[in-house]
């Protein structure tokens, strides 16, 4: 009777730590679930800064082409005329 007594204690023992260790873990995880996705947020915004800054420096290496650089002059044509084509468009697209 004891065996079975010491047995059913000693199982007790084991499903309050089982429990604990599922309640310190559960709570981990929503830690660690909040902290992906600010981090995620966070890559996001790098992401589009990132976008942004690439736009302006091509902006500025055009503004630097048309101000008498001789560097980059073939890529600063395309580029006009490549946002000719698009002006073209919107106007098609504005008769219609």
């Amino acid at each position: 009777m004891s065996n079975t007594l010491e047995a059913i204690h000693l199982l007790e023992k084991s499903l309050k730590n089982l429990l604990s260790n599922y309640e310190f873990l559960k709570k981990e995880n929503e830690i660690l679930l909040q902290n992906n996705t600010s981090l995620q947020k966070e890559l996001i915004e790098k992401e589009q800064a990132l976008s942004f800054q690439k736009k302006e420096f091509e902006s500025l290496k055009i503004a630097k082409t048309i101000e008498g650089s001789s560097s980059n002059t073939k890529d600063t044509k395309l580029k006009i005329n490549s946002l000719i084509k698009e002006i073209d468009k919107c106007i098609t697209q504005l008769q219609e």
